[in-house]
């Protein structure tokens, strides 16, 4: 590879740089999780920090998942959005998506770098205190194990088909996230 920036890169030449990679669950995920997570408490105001969540397939014991921890970061509406972006970016994060209307969406990734994946990956979404649903379908497929086998069932299968389209891999998930996700919502009732 050139000497390319990651943001110099079309999409496509992103998607093969960055494939979709399943892996087996690796215990490690939790640690990186509460490692990362100490240190976002250091360098961002805790006092308008609600509530911090290890999310994903990488939160699920046993499921295969792409090696990416994924966090979700749920703070007061009176945070200072330009200073956490600042002290986010300041400590190696790239803001990669960014919705900061009424209902904040902001994606920050650590672990891309011109050469492929580091050897560990994280996803950052921060978002006001909310009723979640990444939060429902995490809990779900560490109650119901045979749920979450049907879903790596079904992210193997995708893998194959769109290792070098995120997008389609995502988007060929969401029927299966969304099913569940509501009969999760119907069992726990308001956790979140």
């Amino acid at each position: 590879m050139s000497d390319k920036d990651l943001k110099d890169l079309t999409l496509e030449e992103l998607w093969d740089l960055f494939p979709i990679i399943l892996k087996k669950h690796n215990s490690e995920y939790k640690d990186w999780y509460n490692k990362k997570k100490k240190k976002l408490m250091k360098i961002l105001d805790q006092n308008k920090i609600k509530r911090i969540n290890h999310i994903g397939s990488t939160a699920v014991k046993g499921l295969i998942a792409k090696p990416t921890v994924d966090i979700l970061l749920e703070i007061d509406k009176d945070y200072d959005l330009k200073k956490l972006k600042s002290n986010l970016k300041d400590n190696g994060w790239i803001l990669m998506h960014e919705n900061d209307m009424e209902n904040l969406d902001l994606v920050f990734n650590k672990g891309y770098t011109p050469q492929g994946f580091a050897e560990k990956v994280f996803h950052l979404h921060v978002r006001y205190l909310g009723d979640w649903d990444e939060l429902y379908f995490r809990d779900y497929l560490i109650k119901y194990e045979k749920v979450a086998d049907e879903y790596g069932k079904l992210k193997k299968k995708l893998e194959k088909k769109y290792k070098h389209d995120r997008d389609a891999y995502t988007e060929a998930k969401s029927d299966f996230i969304k099913k569940w996700t509501k009969k999760a919502k119907k069992e726990f009732g308001d956790r979140y």
